[in-house]
């Protein structure tokens, strides 16, 4: 659960950035396209403002699903060297990591009682490894 954590925690970072590289696209096209005041910026709850929160998601979607296929890691994980790996311990599929994702994303929202849950469970598995197919494994040290 620790290492779950820290790799969760430092994953905050290049997240973060791809957030703001995001909200500055949006606001340079908000600023551009004009029809308002110099000096508003995108309102809170609008249109425009709940797209940008569904752009920032699916960044962050990309940046994991992305990292997962490719090697199994996040930048996050690497210091810890943990992998996500389907049942087998190979390559995850596109479905799971997807899964794996959108779970994870919903025991956040439950106050990480899905994180937590892996304390209890007898395989030491999270909701999202259970509902994906996946594994998150740490590797020994090369």
């Amino acid at each position: 659960m620790g290492w779950r954590l820290l790799a969760l925690v430092y994953d905050a970072l290049p997240v973060l950035a791809l957030w703001l590289l995001v909200s500055a696209l949006f606001t340079a096209g908000f600023t551009v396209l004009g029809h308002h005041d110099a000096r508003e910026t995108i309102r809170p709850f609008s249109l425009l403002s709940w797209l940008l929160w569904i752009a920032c998601w699916l960044a962050t979607a990309a940046y994991a699903l992305v990292s997962w296929r490719r090697g199994g890691q996040t930048l996050g994980m690497r210091p810890w060297r943990l992998q996500v790996v389907d049942a087998g311990g190979g390559p995850a599929s596109w479905r799971g990591l997807w899964l794996r994702f959108l779970v994870g994303h919903l025991s956040l929202l439950a106050g990480g009682l899905g994180f937590w849950w892996a304390w209890l469970d007898r395989d030491r598995l999270a909701w999202h490894d259970r509902a994906s197919g996946t594994r998150l494994l740490r590797r020994p040290k090369p």
